[in-house]
């Protein structure tokens, strides 16, 4: 081997092998020229598709719409509703079709967006795809659960213990259905907390430390949320899921952790 050849250690390799890792995990794998009528076109389409998909859940919904509709008055035992207006329970059956083929068709419009920004995403980005997805799907039908089975009956077992000495429990079918489905999706929207701050951490935007130092802020914040979101103006409901996006959120700081962030 004569002196200008150059020689390879083994460090160096270890070294330019370990520099080419973080490399490869901000490549886009699957980048595509595209110009702006293309991509344009492209979300037309997705748009378009995903359209069809929730028409498709909403017929399907209101089809079935008695079976969704009983089910939804299980947490207002003892109460007699009223139709106090013609058409009334028309709307509240559109109403509730409407909302239930949103839930229904939400795994395919999911679909359609992941497939429209999967290009432009990078390997780093990739590998959160996925828990972030199964992670927001999960959530999301928990806080469904949970605002069914816990926020809801609260809210409705106050004020019906509340009047029952003095008024009969007549109800407006549309008024209740407004009450239960707002308090449903404002549940299931606010159980997303800990998918953000995932998302948040992992993207460099905000470190878990930085999360944990605002705890003051957080406290306060999720007692207006509670407010907020629940349509009651009850101070069990409010606490109830002021207490559950107070869990969510330190559940979310353990999570942002674990992931070294």
């Amino acid at each position: 081997m004569t002196p200008s050849q150059d020689v390879t250690t083994p460090d160096l390799q270890q070294e330019e092998y370990g520099n080419s890792e973080p490399d490869a995990l901000n490549e886009l794998p699957d980048e595509v020229e595209m110009s702006l009528f293309d991509h344009l076109e492209e979300l037309r389409q997705r748009i378009f598709y995903s359209l069809i998909g929730v028409a498709v859940g909403v017929v399907g919904c209101f089809i079935a719409v008695k079976p969704i509709v009983k089910l939804l008055e299980v947490p207002a035992q003892g109460v007699k509703f009223l139709q106090l207006a013609p058409g009334e329970y028309f709307f509240v059956s559109i109403k509730v079709a409407g909302y239930s083929g949103l839930v229904l068709s939400s795994p395919f419009i999911l679909y359609q967006i992941i497939q429209f920004v999967l290009p432009g995403l990078t390997r780093r980005e990739r590998r959160l795809l996925g828990p972030v997805v199964l992670g927001s799907s999960v959530l999301f039908v928990t806080g469904l659960v949970f605002a069914y089975l816990l926020l809801i009956p609260a809210a409705l077992n106050f004020f019906i213990s509340y009047g029952e000495d003095v008024v009969d429990q007549l109800w407006s079918i549309d008024k209740y259905f407004e009450f239960v489905l707002l308090l449903l999706f404002s549940t299931g929207l606010a159980f997303q907390i800990p998918i953000i701050q995932l998302l948040l951490g992992n993207l460099g935007i905000v470190s878990s430390q930085k999360m944990i130092s605002g705890w003051r802020f957080v406290i306060m914040g999720a007692v207006v949320l509670g407010a907020v979101l629940t349509p009651s103006t009850d101070p069990l409901t409010q606490s109830l899921l002021a207490g559950a996006v107070l869990g969510l959120y330190f559940g979310g700081i353990g999570l942002v952790k674990l992931t070294g962030k």
